[in-house]
């Protein structure tokens, strides 16, 4: 018997345990290493979409995933009167599927699922040099050589610096603080308790959102140099005076743990180089408007690994199939979490007649969510889905 191919992962987020999960249940030796000496959920909840969830799917990890999500039957965007300007009805028949879930549970199913593959998860375990040949340094100064290393290490991947393939990198001029609250009836009316809602006001926003059925997401989401916004703990009069029709549900925000993070966008030269490929954050962060920098890690990390175990051709060229595979996809979410990120420069009254144009729109809609209607590469063989 032929030993097992070896791949060598840095980074124990969405993207590397996605792809430490998939190519161990597809015959790899497959070591993670997470520099924490745990591995920690950063961020409150989060949205996956079909495309995450056909991931999960693929993985065998759905079930485990869904259990307490919530799942909404309506995205709205209202305008600073809280007037309904946009609704995208999702989860229904022939509709986009997403399911709101806590991140710390998606992170833990995500481990549960690497350890039951048989990926050897190593934390506290540095990676400090990776070199297109396959080889890596630990700061222990061990070394190691697999036939594949998979950079997952971030936005500010310190595996990235040590190569010139950045093609562009700029923080976005927004920001948000994320929190959870436990949920209330007093928050919002009866009938919008179950909704995801984005409520607008200058340039400031407020993301209301269910993760379960005890918790509640909330994200204030507003320019980096808006010091009051971006105050941690949240300054909830600051808020209030923005969205008075909140005042219920920003009051419950106050002294409530909060971190804020400016938003990132970044795109590279090429995905990989020799046996050495980025995936996630490390290759393609982006603003979070349309809930995708998740869903797209464990999109592509899925189609990583078909593409490395699917083809008898040199690893630098599967990893060059993959990259063509799915960067037009993911390239194009980003482009529209940008866009619409630049709604915060719009006019209250212009960008509501903005957005309720956009809602009539059904072609434009389909655009938005390419990448939430997209089939992950490699979730046909496992989850009976036909692929791209």
């Amino acid at each position: 018997m032929a030993p097992s191919k070896t791949a060598e992962v840095i980074g124990a987020g969405l993207a590397g345990l996605t792809a430490a999960t998939a190519l161990a249940q597809r015959g790899w030796t497959v070591r993670l290493h997470e520099r924490d000496s745990d591995i920690r959920a950063i961020g409150a909840g989060i949205y996956v979409w079909g495309n995450g969830l056909a991931t999960l799917e693929a993985l065998g990890l759905y079930e485990e995933a869904a259990r307490g999500a919530h799942v909404g039957p309506v995205l709205e965007s209202r305008d600073h009167r809280n007037r309904v300007v946009e609704e995208v009805p999702i989860n229904g028949p022939g509709q986009a599927r997403v399911l709101t879930i806590m991140r710390d549970h998606l992170i833990n199913t995500l481990i549960g699922g690497a350890e039951k593959a048989g990926v050897d998860i190593r934390t506290g375990s540095e990676v400090t040099e990776a070199s297109p040949d396959g080889r890596l340094i630990l700061r222990s100064g061990e070394t190691s050589r697999a036939d594949v290393v998979l950079a997952a290490d971030g936005v500010n991947s310190r595996i990235r610096r040590q190569f010139d393939v950045v093609a562009h990198r700029a923080p976005a001029r927004q920001g948000a603080t994320r929190l959870t609250v436990p949920r209330s009836p007093e928050f919002v009316p009866a009938q919008d308790q179950g909704k995801y809602i984005e409520y607008f006001s200058g340039r400031r926003r407020v993301l209301y959102t269910p993760s379960s059925e005890t918790s509640l997401y909330v994200a204030l989401v507003a320019d980096e140099d808006d010091r009051p916004a971006s105050r941690i703990p949240v300054d909830t009069a600051a808020w209030i005076r923005s969205f008075p029709h909140l005042e219920r549900l920003l009051s419950a925000c106050a002294g409530v743990p909060g971190r804020w993070d400016t938003f990132q966008f970044l795109t590279l030269t090429r995905w990989s180089m020799g046996r050495l490929a980025f995936l996630g954050d490390a290759a393609h962060a982006q603003p979070p408007y349309l809930g995708q920098g998740g869903g797209c890690a464990m999109m592509s990390a899925l189609g990583l690994a078909d593409a490395l175990s699917g083809s008898d051709a040199p690893v630098d060229q599967r990893l060059r199939d993959w990259e063509y595979a799915e960067r037009p996809t993911i390239e194009h979410t980003q482009r529209w979490s940008h866009r619409l990120g630049q709604l915060n420069y719009v006019p209250d009254a212009a960008r509501a007649s903005l957005l309720k144009g956009c809602g009539r729109l059904p072609r434009l809609g389909a655009s938005r969510l390419r990448a939430a209607l997209t089939t992950p590469t490699g979730s046909g063989r496992f989850a009976g889905a036909s692929a791209r």
